[in-house]
């Protein structure tokens, strides 16, 4: 069983060494890292290159790769043509893994059998020192295909490699939600197994307006172009989301 990480760059120089760092500390060692870097122009490259000497110390394969690119789900599919573990995560570069990370992801396949498409743990979502909440839920079909944010977070999962083989990969008119689109094409096929541990932590710097909705546009097109749910209760998901986030006060007009 091998595991591949891959993280997608872009002027990350203020967070990518804690990247870094958390996977050069996993205690399990048995995985290739591939970072993909959009052609960088703020020192991230410099760091991504110095960052070879301590990977090849402890025996992980490493390789990066700095050229333009048309978004994230390009970048991830160009890593994706690179990785040749049985276990694909997307690691973003102000994301970090803790310690035993892919040691739990391991185990939890030990226990379990290698017969599924997507396994996934819970994250820690970090907003600010603090604002800090676990992402705990569990997928189900009938709540996933409901969704209008995208959970559980991509940064505590991993997809069988098998499994772009099978669905295609990543669809590139998606800005934002192309990692919540690609899950919702098995359907109720997609076999899934959750592990109670936290792998990971998520950062997040505060979400504008346009970007929610913007969130929320790509989640209804993806429910109804992929997920087959059908136009009336995509509106309905759509609005009661807004109004919902609105009360909260987290969305202004």
């Amino acid at each position: 069983m091998t595991f591949t990480i891959i993280t997608v760059t872009f002027n990350s120089i203020k967070t990518i060494e804690r990247t870094l760092d958390s996977i050069l500390n996993q205690s399990f060692l048995n995985f290739e890292y591939i970072v993909v870097d959009g052609n960088s122009n703020d020192g991230t490259v410099e760091v991504l290159e110095a960052y070879e000497k301590q990977f090849k110390e402890k025996s992980i394969s490493y390789s990066w790769i700095s050229e333009n690119d048309n978004g994230i789900y390009d970048a991830w599919n160009k890593g994706l043509h690179l990785a040749k573990g049985d276990w694909i995560s997307f690691l973003g570069s102000d994301d970090y893994y803790l310690r035993d990370a892919l040691s739990i992801y391991k185990t939890l396949l030990n226990e379990n059998g290698n017969d599924y498409d997507w396994i996934y743990s819970n994250v820690l979502f970090v907003e600010n020192i603090n604002k800090k909440r676990l992402l705990d839920s569990t997928w189900t079909w009938d709540k996933f295909r409901r969704n209008t944010s995208i959970t559980p977070a991509h940064v505590g999962s991993f997809h069988k490699k098998s499994f772009f083989k099978k669905y295609g990969i990543y669809d590139e008119s998606y800005k934002i939600a192309g990692d919540y689109e690609i899950l919702l094409r098995p359907k109720n096929k997609l076999k899934t197994l959750k592990s109670n541990e936290t792998t990971a932590v998520m950062s997040g710097g505060g979400v504008s307006n346009s970007m929610i909705k913007e969130v929320f546009k790509e989640t209804f097109r993806a429910k109804n172009k992929t997920g087959g749910v059908n136009l009336a209760t995509c509106y309905y998901d759509y609005y009661f989301s807004i109004i919902k986030l609105r009360i909260k006060g987290l969305l202004k007009n």
